[in-house]
């Protein structure tokens, strides 16, 4: 089914906390995701999702999973699986946002990099609702810290992403140590031949719910293509942070090298930077994020995957250093900026024929309008045609 408007809250007949708890947060109508798929889930059956980035999947799957929590069992009753610990967390803040007012349903959330003794500790607390990474859960099983024999429900979030980044085993693992599921939820951007293969071997006949991109749930992005000597980049970008009065970006490289080189030139120009790749301890990439979420920091400079889970509404725009490898990785990037109805942009610097070509790649495959931009005088970026 193919959904692209969302119905009232109070027409999927939700108990008075979860209600409660929705307008807490000033919400009446659901995305066109959680329209499609809060019904199916809810009924207990299994559900795959392709849904764009930011159309509010948590809620979609968290809003059921929460609603047959039993409160009075202290069995694990629920587990959500995302590719990073980042996406994890956020996760776990809004399911506990929903559960707020459902008094004795409890949360976990288990990743790599915190000590395992701190989860462990958590665990004896007997959550009902276990958010974690596959690694890290698989080592929690392994530990025998963790049972999931009482388990009914599974979500898969960014499903893609997941498989892409090589949890198959531990996603297959764990779904296979979970005897008494009654339905799993899939959601995913896109629909990957590994999506489908674990849709097929795992899932009974899901309700398939595919939400396009509207201009209701379609990021309001202006993206420019910028012509530039390689060696000018770093100017490049200094020059429109000044121009454009740019106060919080992200900068995209594909490499962990990149992050931290892009990262001390833009220092050496008195610019109030950060990276984070896969090679930064935990602490360390929190103590970053926490510090660009609260506005600290004018400059986050980050790879792909350690990006993933990134949580932040207004982030001015969006440099593209390097050309992302996949196509999907361009629209994940430029989707960092213009949420929540505000305006975005995104700038992608090019100086070599290969990136010329694996962008033109991109907007043609992604079917998005990317912009020859040119920089004026005064540092600002203007499409090539208008330069003044």
């Amino acid at each position: 089914m193919e959904f692209t408007q969302g119905v009232r809250f109070d027409s999927f007949r939700l108990s008075q906390p979860t209600m409660r708890a929705i307008r807490n947060k000033g919400y009446e109508i659901s995305t066109p995701v959680q329209a499609g798929c809060i019904g199916p889930m809810m009924e207990g059956k299994d559900v795959i999702a392709k849904a764009p980035t930011g159309t509010g999947k948590t809620m979609a799957f968290g809003i059921p999973i929460i609603e047959k929590i039993d409160p009075e069992s202290e069995a694990v009753q629920a587990v959500i699986l995302a590719p990073t610990r980042e996406l994890a967390m956020q996760i776990t803040d809004e399911m506990r946002d929903i559960a707020v007012y459902h008094e004795g349903v409890r949360l976990v959330c288990l990743y790599g990099g915190q000590p395992i003794g701190k989860q462990i500790n958590a665990l004896k607390r007997k959550p009902q609702i276990v958010v974690a990474t596959p690694g890290r859960l698989s080592d929690h099983m392994k530990r025998r810290t963790v049972t999931l024999g009482a388990v009914k429900t599974v979500v898969l979030d960014e499903a893609d992403r997941m498989l892409d980044m090589g949890f198959i085993h531990d996603v297959t693992r764990i779904l296979d140590k979970i005897p008494n599921r009654q339905n799993l939820g899939m959601f995913s951007a896109t629909i990957s031949r590994e999506v489908m293969d674990i849709s097929w071997v795992y899932q009974r006949d899901p309700e398939e719910i595919t939400v396009q991109a509207t201009k209701e749930n379609k990021p309001d992005i202006l993206q420019y293509r910028l012509e530039v000597d390689a060696e000018k980049k770093v100017e490049t970008i200094a020059r429109i942070l000044e121009g454009e009065a740019l106060e919080r970006v992200i900068v995209f490289c594909n490499t962990k090298g990149s992050t931290e080189r892009l990262s001390k030139f833009l220092e050496l120009r008195g610019i109030d930077v950060a990276c984070i790749h896969g090679d930064i301890p935990q602490k360390k990439r929190e103590a970053v994020m926490a510090k660009f979420r609260a506005g600290e920091l004018r400059v986050f400079v980050a790879t792909d995957v350690a990006s993933r889970g990134i949580d932040v509404d207004d982030v001015d725009a969006v440099f593209n250093y390097e050309v992302p490898e996949e196509n999907e990785y361009y629209i994940h990037r430029i989707g960092r900026t213009g949420r929540a109805k505000r305006h975005g942009v995104a700038y992608t610097l090019l100086s070599d024929f290969p990136s010329r070509m694996r962008l033109d790649d991109i907007a043609r495959n992604t079917k998005n309008q990317i912009l020859v931009g040119k920089l004026t005088e005064d540092g600002r970026v203007v499409p090539a045609e208008e330069k003044k």
